[in-house]
């Protein structure tokens, strides 16, 4: 069976690498989480002290130190992929408030986002690869077969990242969050490179009032009309 890739873009907290994750485990392909790529080089600025004293980050210093980043994607035992920064497991630390607030800044950074590009691009090159984002499928997989691009209002996508953080026990304020949500959305909709956009040919999900369940039975079924008119 011809294997494609599958480009899943929209906005924070919609729920991406939920149904993402679930599809490629399904389905035997590859899953890249591109946000936690651009996650992992806002850690690197926060525990390098690149931010100023105003929360404003070091651009110029931190395309400097770019070389420093060393990513990497390892399976953890239940096979799910989770964020390596130079040697060290940052799963659970580029979830933090602390990196949310900040990673729109580090993401608007063309040096940076060349590089993630490539890095996304070179993990997707052989396809049976699913990756979600901002810009996969207008940027880092133009011609994927498959795009979704997924949407929410903003109260829903700040209820559901309050829930995922008090569930993993961390500070959540569902005020704060639901500003960051929103502060994110106009950034990255607005930057000059590669801005959050839906691709012409990419089919549009509100997933405001479905479940987890609903979304990966819809996405289930995109991907099944794909291969079946590709294999026709």
């Amino acid at each position: 069976m011809k294997r494609i890739t599958i480009a899943i873009d929209g906005y924070s907290s919609c729920g991406k690498s939920t149904m993402a994750k679930d599809l490629a485990k399904e389905i035997g392909y590859i899953y890249v989480d591109s946000g936690a790529m651009y996650r992992a080089v806002t850690l690197f600025a926060i525990t390098n002290n690149l931010f100023d004293k105003d929360d404003n980050l070091k651009a110029d210093e931190l395309c400097r130190r770019l070389d420093e980043i060393n990513f990497e994607f390892h399976l953890n035992a239940e096979g799910r992929p989770e964020a390596w920064l130079n040697g060290k497991n940052v799963e659970q630390r580029i979830r933090t408030m602390e990196v949310s607030s900040r990673v729109s800044q580090v993401a608007a950074i063309p040096a940076v986002r060349t590089r993630m590009v490539a890095m996304q691009q070179e993990m997707g090159k052989n396809k049976g690869v699913v990756m979600d984002g901002r810009d996969i499928g207008t940027t880092v997989f133009p011609d994927a077969e498959l795009k979704i691009f997924v949407t929410a209002s903003s109260a829903v996508r700040a209820q559901r990242r309050y829930e995922e953080l008090k569930a993993k026990g961390m500070a959540a304020d569902f005020d704060e969050i639901r500003r960051n949500v929103e502060e994110r959305d106009y950034i990255d909709s607005h930057r000059e490179v590669s801005p959050l956009q839906k691709a012409d040919d990419a089919i549009e999900l509100d997933n405001s009032h479905l479940t987890i369940e609903e979304q990966k039975q819809w996405l289930k079924e995109r991907f099944n009309e794909t291969i079946n008119a590709l294999n026709k």
